[in-house]
């Protein structure tokens, strides 16, 4: 399940006593939601993807008889029996992309969406997107959307806090024995930025006087020293620190030992990262362009995520400013006040008895 309609359901199971729910899901062992009075969990058998949304899913609408249907990952039924309420969390897929490097899977997900979006947006009776960003971003698009889109920002989990010592230490050290590095969340998306902040660390560790190593989740170390190789900056390899996957509960830890965070993607429909390192009082590095701007805030710290010399020195910066560095610190654990879940979810209701 989407974990950012996860944390939206639990906070309505919270404070919805009025309405009821029926969330359809594929079969899996990962069952992340109980169902409760007003909650009901439906399973929903298919033999691809495809085929559950656009066939098993509205069969099982109408068989429920429900009053409308809120689909939440980009995607819908072309043909739901009820109102449609489509969640578009951006539109990036749509623009010209390099499928070498992507699995099967990831192609087969991206023709899905380029097929899918365009044709079923006109079948909502409204659309609901992240940020201010993406909303411009779908109207130049699609300009006739404007009187049924609208914003609602995403939040962050709860679990997101400043830990004690001991809480992280018990945590980090089952990655690294180091006390203070800086982390990146490592992905195989161009979007992501993953050669652009390797090469940013690469300049890093010639400037630093007390250099950090980093911590790259996710990633392959053969996928990682590839990208070190094709840029020539073999030498950063004894400093980086693979964890491989990182379970959800281990990361807040990650993010509190941390001495500052970077999220300098190329796109972003939203960034919540950003909201969660921050929420564990780390610093964060991320993007002037995109959506990050809006979820950051003008206070702040960012760069151009096409230059790898502009992330450099913002880690520099933190390293030998300890005003800014606190600052940073203090700006973030203000800042991600204004978003939560809790907002998000009152917001989604608001819709859904309205419509």
């Amino acid at each position: 399940m989407d974990f950012v309609i996860l944390e939206v359901l639990r906070k309505l199971q919270q404070q919805d006593d009025v309405n009821e729910y029926y969330v359809f899901v594929a079969p899996g062992q990962d069952r992340c939601l109980k169902s409760t009075e007003r909650m009901h969990i439906v399973e929903i058998r298919s033999f691809t993807y495809f085929l559950w949304e656009q066939w098993a899913l509205p069969k099982a609408v109408r068989k429920t008889g429900v009053a409308l249907l809120h689909c939440t990952s980009n995607t819908a039924p072309l043909r739901s029996p009820v109102p449609l309420i489509l969640t578009l969390h951006d539109i990036i897929y749509l623009n010209p992309q390099k499928t070498k490097g992507m699995s099967l899977y990831q192609q087969l997900g991206l023709y899905y969406r380029r097929w899918n979006v365009p044709r079923v947006i006109n079948k909502c009776q409204h659309i609901i997107t992240v940020s201010e960003t993406e909303y411009a971003n779908i109207l130049s698009r699609f300009p006739t959307l404007e009187k049924k889109l609208s914003v609602v920002h995403n939040g962050y989990s709860d679990c997101y806090r400043l830990l004690t010592d001991k809480e992280v230490s018990i945590v980090t050290r089952k990655y690294l024995p180091d006390d203070k590095y800086i982390l990146f969340l490592g992905n195989t998306d161009p979007r992501k930025n993953t050669s652009g902040v390797l090469q940013a660390y690469h300049e890093y560790l010639q400037r630093s006087q007390r250099p950090l190593k980093i911590v790259v989740t996710g990633l392959k170390k053969e996928y990682v020293e590839k990208l070190l190789a094709s840029a020539d900056i073999d030498s950063c390899s004894p400093h980086i620190i693979y964890t491989g996957y990182v379970p959800g509960e281990d990361l807040p830890a990650l993010y509190n030992g941390a001495f500052a965070f970077l999220y300098p993607s190329l796109q972003e429909g939203f960034g919540i990262p950003v909201l969660e390192a921050m929420a564990c009082g780390t610093p964060v590095v991320t993007s002037n362009c995109s959506s990050l701007p809006e979820v950051a805030g003008e206070g702040g710290l960012l760069v151009n995520p096409f230059s790898p010399h502009e992330i450099a020195n913002a880690m520099i910066e933190l390293e030998l400013n300890s005003r800014l560095y606190h600052q940073q610190i203090n700006y973030g654990l203000e800042r991600v006040k204004l978003f939560s879940w809790k907002n998000t979810a009152e917001k989604y209701k608001i819709y859904y008895e309205n419509l």
